[in-house]
Order: structure tokens, then sequence, then C-alpha cells
């Protein structure tokens, strides 16, 4: 019996803002989406453009509070094929949260506070 992992989901306080973020911080796309027919919720799923793995915004109309991130010690991970470039794009988005230089990795927040660590 063989798994494969197919996404991640974060819950996200805008729906809209987080789209617009993962879009431009990341490239991410919205690939599809699945919506309540009462309204209370909306799943948007995210992709690169080469597809595979996704990541799941999940939008709760009923829940008004900021979610509890914890410590933020769980992230995802994301190679980036220009890591000079990727690094001006998120100092200019000012989403930058931590860097560690020897490592080769940095990590930007996201709308919500989900850390994305960026690895060259």
């Amino acid at each position: 019996m063989t798994f494969r992992m197919v996404h991640e989901n974060y819950n996200v306080a805008d729906l809209q803002t987080s789209l617009s973020f993962y879009e431009k911080a990341l490239g991410l796309k919205e690939v599809r989406r699945k919506e309540a027919a009462d309204g209370s919720f909306i799943l948007a799923y995210l992709a690169a453009p080469d597809g595979g793995f996704e990541l799941e915004l999940t939008w709760l109309r009923d829940h008004p509070q900021k979610y509890n991130l914890g410590e933020c010690e769980f992230h995802l991970a994301f190679r980036a094929e220009d890591y000079e470039a990727a690094h001006a794009l998120h100092e200019q988005m000012g989403c930058i949260c931590y860097e560690n230089p020897s490592m080769g990795i940095y990590f930007i927040s996201d709308p919500d506070g989900y850390w994305l660590e960026i690895v060259s």
C-alpha cells in the first residue's frame, strides 16, 4: 500500500487577501473550489504551475476570531528557482519574518500568520 501527499490545509480569515498573497508571493493559483450551498464555507485549492501538491485554503463564515497558530512551529517549505529574486520580492512585500543566511533559508508569514519556508 502506498500513499501520496496531496494537500495541506490552512484556515484563513479573508480568502481574497490570502489568494492574492499566495499568488504574488509564491506564484500559486487557484485550481478548484468547493462552496457550501448555505455559504458557510469555501475551500480554495492552490497549486504551483507544475501541479502536484496543493494548498487548501478554508474560509469559514462563522469564525470571526483569529486562528490560534500555537508557536508557528509547523510550516510548508518552497524551493525558490531564483532565491535572490524571491528574497527581493518578499523583502519588498514586507513578509519576511525570520532569516538564517548560513543555512540558506528564510521564512515569510502569510496574512493569517502561517510561516512558509523558502529554501535555495
